[in-house]
């Protein structure tokens, strides 16, 4: 079974806050944030930031996050 992680879920696994990882990223906690509700995606350099700020592969995260408020189900 391959399982991907939410970016949340990986960011909270390796033990970050939101602020440490923004910063080992490169962008603002305020768009973290915003990927990881599922608001905004990053953009593809975004992507290999990330892959190298959480040391995991883009085939291994979940950027779609179940959002029960943007699909009409509560």
């Amino acid at each position: 079974m391959d399982t991907k992680l939410t970016l949340k879920a990986i960011r909270i696994n390796l033990g970050l806050t939101l602020e440490q990882a923004s910063k080992r990223i490169g962008v603002s906690k305020e768009t973290l944030a915003n990927y990881e509700r599922g608001d905004t995606y990053p953009d593809v350099p975004v992507i290999m930031d990330i892959e190298k700020a959480y040391n995991i592969v883009y085939d291994n995260i979940n950027f779609l996050v179940d959002n029960p408020a943007k699909s009409g189900k509560t």
